[in-house]
């Protein structure tokens, strides 16, 4: 089903992203699943700099959007099948900025706005949206996710 309303969106998920050090992408633990951070990144395409200095808010958005993309590939990888995912339960989105940028919660609405589309409902969480002056290799955002599974 979920496959169906990617293919319907014309989302197509990029190649898993390894990680780039000592540890996993994501973890089961009970009826949890846990993301660890991932980056805007699509194949050699990566997405870099500050918001709101060298990118403007809507290529933060993009960003946010395209690390969902990358997240999901992370799941289906890892759990065989999208379905299996019954509720997104937290977000936790970085965001690399200039000096003075403060609308971090907009660049994660591309993210936020991707899983609602995706999962419906279910797709809705909470979620915590921070500024950082830095983060890994310049790229533009970073996200966690929290999502719970389907029982049986």
């Amino acid at each position: 089903m979920i496959d169906q309303r990617l293919q319907e969106l014309g989302i197509e998920l990029p190649p898993v992203f390894p990680p780039a050090g000592n540890y996993l992408g994501c973890v089961v633990d009970g009826g949890l699943v846990y993301v660890g951070g991932h980056g805007p990144i699509n194949g050699e395409h990566v997405i870099r700099g500050k918001v709101g200095g060298d990118l403007t808010l809507e290529e933060g958005r993009q960003a946010a959007r395209m690390t969902a993309l990358s997240i999901l590939a992370t799941l289906r990888a890892e759990l065989g099948d999208l379905d299996r995912i019954e509720r997104i339960v937290k977000v936790f989105g970085m965001v690399n900025v200039a000096p003075g940028f403060n609308q971090t919660p907009a660049v994660i609405d591309g993210c936020s706005d991707l899983l609602v589309g995706v999962f419906g409902e279910a797709g809705r969480h909470a979620r915590s949206a921070v500024g950082l002056a830095e983060l890994p290799v310049d790229i533009a955002v970073e996200i966690e996710l929290t999502a719970r599974l389907r029982s049986g």
